[in-house]
């Protein structure tokens, strides 16, 4: 495990998955304590899919390949490539496990670095074989709900324009479905309740938003700002107490997909020795004070 620290600030990262377990500022935990019952897991990074694939399978070139929900990365042992007190920096490598699932050569990096009262991930695909490689990559971390003390209620997403409520309902098997659903978004802003997850996560698909403020009733919030993400999803099972912020650059296979990467909506297509860059950053903001 690697332990950042900057100021009044602390994070651990496992080299399993490259994975965010643990970030406190001023000694307020605000990343969830797992709960197999809910979810095992806090922050997976999501390379080279994000969300589910039909059957666990992705075609390419005719052949298909077991490539499952988000991916392989968080099921993967990263290496440090570099280390200082308050940032660390990850890499994956394709290799013959890889192929197996996903037949491109890749380089994956992840850094996780803190300024202040944010942390910041930044994951960098870089295309090392000789033909166009197709991928998404995705951050889900997931907050403690409620985070500022009491309970749930009163919690709401601010977007930083105002969003469409008319999302994607998703369909049986985690696709993206043709049907839609009509959420109570008034401009910008959601007001949060367990029941709009009944149907698993809200995606933003081509949000006009690069960001957003999950804000407390007492005015606290944490901000996601992103670079290169154009979708952002909200997402809980009801009951678990936690909530993900999450910033992907694709997405599930919709349910009439029946084709392979190079046509899935949203893949990215990477020419050799290219690189991509993706970032996303998270900020503790304190309630304002006399709230």
């Amino acid at each position: 495990m690697v332990l950042l620290e900057a100021g009044d600030a602390r994070a651990t990262i496992s080299p399993e998955g490259a994975e965010l377990q643990l970030w406190d500022v001023a000694g307020r935990p605000l990343i969830w304590k797992p709960n197999p019952a809910f979810w095992a897991q806090t922050a997976p990074i999501l390379f080279p899919v994000v969300g589910w694939t039909r059957e666990g399978q992705e075609r390419v070139g005719g052949r298909s390949y077991p490539l499952g929900l988000h991916g392989f990365a968080m099921h993967r042992r990263f290496e440090i490539v570099e280390q200082e007190a308050s940032a660390v920096r990850l890499h994956l490598g394709s290799d013959a496990q890889t192929r197996a699932l996903y037949p491109f050569d890749f380089s994956f990096t992840v850094e996780h670095r803190l300024v202040g009262h944010s942390l910041s991930m930044i994951l960098e695909v870089e295309n090392t074989g000789e033909s166009t490689m197709p991928y998404a990559c995705g951050v889900h971390p997931g907050f403690r709900w409620p985070f500022a003390g009491g309970d749930a209620e009163g919690y709401r997403i601010r977007f930083d324009m105002p969003e469409d409520p008319v999302v994607p309902v998703i369909a049986p098997g985690g696709f993206i479905s043709s049907r839609t659903k009509v959420l109570p978004l008034e401009g910008a802003i959601l007001p949060l309740n367990p029941d709009l997850f009944r149907n698993d996560a809200l995606c933003f698909l081509n949000a006009r938003s690069r960001g957003l403020h999950f804000e407390a009733p007492d005015g606290a919030a944490i901000r996601l700002e992103t670079e290169d993400f154009p979708h952002l999803a909200l997402w809980c099972l009801p009951g678990g107490g936690y909530l993900c912020l999450e910033a992907w650059t694709g997405y599930s296979d919709p349910d009439n997909f029946d084709g392979d990467l190079f046509t899935k909506p949203s893949m990215r297509l990477l020419e050799p020795g290219a690189v991509g860059r993706h970032k996303a950053s998270y900020t503790f903001q304190a309630a304002p004070e006399g709230r």
